[in-house]
């Protein structure tokens, strides 16, 4: 069985890179669930939409890209949170507005649950304000 510290890195940079459940799917189980706090992701229930969301969202901001700050394995709990950056610019279409050219850098946490060597759910913490107004989206 693979660590889940190493299923945790794979899976975030996958679902960083937008490459979407399909390339996200094999770290999870079929019915992984997610939840955010923040405005943009409401909606989303499942950790499929969330990684589709991100595929979406790196058409929008192209030049998207993170900056790894913190990843830890909280082994007594069965899970991994992952403290990272990420930069973009919206310039791509698609978005709330037309491409503004405005750049945003935005904190985040991923907290990955595992069941054995498969995240079983993910919450995101996020503070989407300070970003879309950053990009010119609010």
């Amino acid at each position: 069985m693979a660590s889940i510290k190493n299923v945790a890195e794979a899976f975030f940079a996958a679902c960083e890179a937008g490459k979407g459940w399909e390339a996200c799917s094999g770290y999870c189980t079929p019915n992984a669930t997610f939840r955010a706090q923040a405005e943009p992701l409401l909606e989303l229930k499942t950790l499929a939409h969330y990684t589709d969301w991100m595929k979406g969202i790196m058409t929008v901001l192209p030049d998207g890209h993170y900056e790894v700050k913190s990843f830890a394995t909280d082994e007594a709990r069965n899970n991994v949170a992952a403290y990272d950056v990420f930069h973009g610019t919206h310039t791509g279409s698609g978005g709330p507005v037309p491409p503004t050219g405005r750049q945003t850098s935005t904190d985040y946490v991923y907290v990955m649950q595992f069941e054995g060597d498969k995240i079983v759910h993910m919450t995101k913490i996020w503070h989407a304000g300070l970003a879309m107004k950053e990009l010119g989206w609010s």
